[in-house]
Parts: structure tokens; C-alpha cells; sequence
């Protein structure tokens, strides 16, 4: 993996936490990182850099990382929308991570994080990037992970049947 050649934005309003991360994507060849303290300072970015992939904090004031991918996948003026975006949390609910992942968000980092845990979510990526959708309420990364081989029907829930394509 070429790591030398990424461009990759930390939004993160702990400075201590930023650095750290910061220091692990150095340490692994990262040449480009570039860090916000919170969200709009991270849209600024992503506007007047060609940013590769985004790790970003789940609360953060005033805005969090969720309203902040938000704006990312659908702002009319997303400099990158379908760019693969990291969450980096220690609320690890099951409401906090459905609610970060409708907004589009790529992969997810535990915190307390490890640089194992980083390279590992910076690879899969990368290297398994996620097809990106639209449907009426949603765009971003695909969220269904598994492809069941032993699925024979043409649609993987109730819902998708031809009247959810004309949602989409």
C-alpha cells in the first residue's frame, strides 16, 4: 500500500487525541495530514484540498461528527461527498453507531484507539471501498456488508421491491 501518496483530513476537536492519530498515519508513511479542531474548520479542508480519506470524532462541539458527515455526503456545495469517512467514537452504542452510519459514515474506529485499529479501518477502506447509493432519504457508502450467497430472491428486504427503486 502506498500510504506515502494519501491526502487524509483528522476532524477532532481533542487536540491530544489529533496528534496521536497523526502520529500513527505518520509513522505508517502518511506524508499529508491535515487536522481540524472541529467540523467546519474540517468542510474548509475538504473545499481547498483533495482529500483521500477522512477520520473524524463522533461529539464534538458545536458541531458533531455526525451533522458533520451529513454535510459531507449532501451540502449542494460537498466538495467530496463519496469520499470514505472514519468515525472515530467511544460510543459504541447501537443507537449512536445506526445513527452515524444513516448519515454515511464509511468504517469506524473504538476508542480507545490503537494503531492497529487505525491501519486496519485506513486498509479496509481502501482496499474494500463500499459501493455508494442513493435512495430518497439517503446517500453514502452501502451499509449492508455481507452478500449472502444463498440468497436466490431479487431483492434483500421487504421494501426493496420495484417501488422502492422509484423512491430512489
Amino acid at each position: 500500500m502506498r500510504f506515502e501518496l494519501l491526502k487524509i483530513l483528522i476532524v477532532e476537536d481533542n487536540r491530544h487525541m489529533r496528534v496521536m492519530l497523526a502520529e500513527i498515519l505518520r509513522a505508517v508513511g502518511v506524508r499529508e495530514v491535515f487536522e481540524a479542531m472541529d467540523g467546519a474548520e474540517g468542510l474548509e479542508l475538504l473545499r481547498s484540498h483533495a482529500i483521500d480519506i477522512v477520520f473524524t470524532d463522533l461529539i464534538m462541539e458545536p458541531m458533531d461528527g455526525i451533522d458533520f458527515v451529513r454535510l459531507v455526503r449532501n451540502a449542494p456545495d460537498s466538495a467530496n461527498p463519496m469520499v470514505p469517512v472514519i468515525m472515530i467514537t467511544g460510543q459504541l452504542t447501537r443507537s449512536r453507531i445506526g445513527e452515524a452510519r444513516d448519515a454515511g459514515v464509511s468504517e469506524f474506529v473504538a476508542k480507545p484507539i490503537t494503531a492497529r485499529a487505525v491501519i486496519e479501518r485506513l486498509h479496509f477502506a481502501i482496499d474494500h471501498p463500499r459501493a455508494f447509493i442513493r435512495t430518497g432519504d439517503y446517500f453514502g457508502p452501502d451499509r449492508r456488508r455481507r452478500n449472502d450467497p444463498t440468497y436466490a430472491g431479487p431483492w434483500r428486504r421487504a421494501g426493496d421491491g420495484p417501488q422502492a427503486l422509484r423512491r430512489g
